[in-house]
């Protein structure tokens, strides 16, 4: 299943979310990143990273969402608790 990305304005809470619905290959997690810092460098506006519609996320992705919520602060939220397992462990064997 490919990847999409939707914009969502939340105005309850002041920012922009981000829906990634399908799979997630390291290609796809580099353009979320570049898509990501591009708005919020345009808006100015707090950004969610929403992937509970992620139903693939391969091991090379899982680095690059990690370093989007630590070294840039994106909010990601909708990681089903065996996704954040396997961005921990693939974030702990880099930095071994």
């Amino acid at each position: 299943m490919p990847t999409s990305i939707q914009q969502i304005e939340d105005t309850e809470r002041g920012k922009t979310i981000l829906r990634v619905e399908g799979s997630m290959t390291e290609e796809d997690a580099v353009l979320l990143e570049k898509i990501a810092l591009a708005m919020r460098e345009e808006s100015g506006k707090s950004l969610t990273i929403d992937l509970a519609d992620l139903h693939f996320l391969d091991s090379e992705s899982a680095p690059i969402l990690k370093r989007m919520e630590r070294e840039h602060r994106f909010e990601i939220e909708g990681l089903m608790i065996f996704l954040q397992k396997a961005v921990e462990e693939t974030e702990s064997r880099n930095e071994d």
